[in-house]
Order: C-alpha cells, then structure tokens, then sequence
C-alpha cells in the first residue's frame, strides 16, 4: 500500500548538529533546482532576536512572541545562503554557538514549534523543496516522498565545527565543542516535543567517512529511486 505523498516534490534532510546538513541541502537544492528550508536558522533566529531583546530564555510564552513576530528574508546565492532579520544581515550571527545552544532550548518549546510549523510548511511551492532540519520528516513533512537521517559520529562532527570556527577565524577548543555536540544531542533527542529520531521510512545515511559530494550523490540516487 502506497502512503499519500505532499502535491510538491520534498526531500526531507534530518541529523543531528555538525554532521553537514546545511551544505548538503544547500547542494541538493542546486542540482535540483528545488526551493530550501534552513528550518534550524528559524530557531536560531527566534533566539538571537530574544538575546537581542533581553529576553529570558526560560519564558516560554515570550519566546513564543518573538517567533511569533519574526521578519525574516533568505537571500540565495550560489554558495551560500544569507540571512536577515528585520532588514539586517545576520548570517554570520546566528552560527554563534551561544547563538546555537539558546536555539537547541527554544527549540524544545511546544509553543514555539507550534508558531514556526505553518511558516515552514509554507516553503513547500513548485518546483520542490529540500527541508534541513530535525523533524522535518517526522513532524513537518511527514509525507515527505524522499526522507534522509544523515548522521557522522560526534568526534567526527566537533572535527568538522573546528575547522569551520578556524577558517573563519575563530578559537576553537575541540574538547568543549565535543562536549557542546554530545549535550545538544542528548537534549535533541530526549525533548518531549519532536525529538530528534529517524523517520522509519527515513534512508540512515552515516557521513564520518564520505566526502560532501558523495553524500549528494547518495541522496540523488534515492530520490530517484523513489520515482
């Protein structure tokens, strides 16, 4: 028996943090010509918004507002995506990693996942989409034709975010960023609302040991089987 599947194309892409996501969907969307949907940059924004506002992060019901009344705009080009919020660039400002962990705990509230659904299910348009996320296969497309887990282990990962951190710059201690990756795993996977976890008709796709381009390839190949 054949599951009823979204009226536009969706290749749903979940993981947990660092293990490629966001250059992976950004390159699938490429080669597909599909529209993308950085689902984690929306929790992200709700944060640094809420940090920019003074707002407690434990109030829950503020935090709500603040999604609530985000204005956002994505910017593509080839390759990268940019970011701006209420007419400000702030691509660079939401990969902060204090940007990052206030995202992982608003992210755990019922009440904003409830505001940004509708906003993100608002991205699937012709000619198709590629959701990066955590519960995009789960939770916001769940009839989504093509459903992807791409995972790479944790040292794997903190490796990865080290070296992205150094090339932009940035001190990276790789001892306190494993530490960070294993905590926001833990609290992805163990919140009661959409917790991070593989769709059971999601293809489980391990990254530690292929390169950008293989993964792409490997999806490609599965969304065309899935024809």
């Amino acid at each position: 028996m054949s599951r009823q599947k979204d009226a536009v194309p969706i290749i749903t892409i979940d993981g947990p943090s660092g293990a490629g996501k966001g250059t992976v969907c950004r390159l699938v969307a490429q080669r597909t010509g599909y529209h993308l949907l950085d689902s984690g940059s929306l929790y992200r924004l709700t944060a640094l918004s809420a940090m920019q506002s003074g707002i407690d992060m434990d109030d829950e019901e503020r935090v709500a507002a603040v999604a609530q009344g985000l204005d956002i705009n994505f910017v593509a080009a080839d390759s990268s995506t940019s970011i701006y919020l209420s007419g400000k660039d702030v691509t660079h400002a939401i990969r902060r990693e204090e940007v990052g962990m206030g995202a992982s705990k608003v992210a755990a509230y019922q009440k904003v996942r409830a505001v940004l659904l509708d906003r993100q299910r608002a991205f699937a348009r012709p000619p198709g989409l590629v959701a990066d996320g955590r519960d995009m296969g789960t939770v916001v497309f769940p009839r989504a034709a093509v459903k992807i887990f791409l995972t790479a282990s944790a040292d794997e990962r903190a490796r990865r975010r080290v070296l992205q951190l150094r090339e932009a710059g940035e001190a990276a201690d790789v001892s306190a960023i494993l530490a960070d990756i294993r905590a926001r795993d833990e609290r992805d996977s163990q919140r009661s609302t959409a917790p991070l976890v593989r769709a059971p008709d999601a293809l489980m796709l391990d990254s530690t040991n292929l390169s950008i381009e293989q993964v792409v390839d490997v999806i490609l190949a599965h969304a065309a089987s899935m024809h």
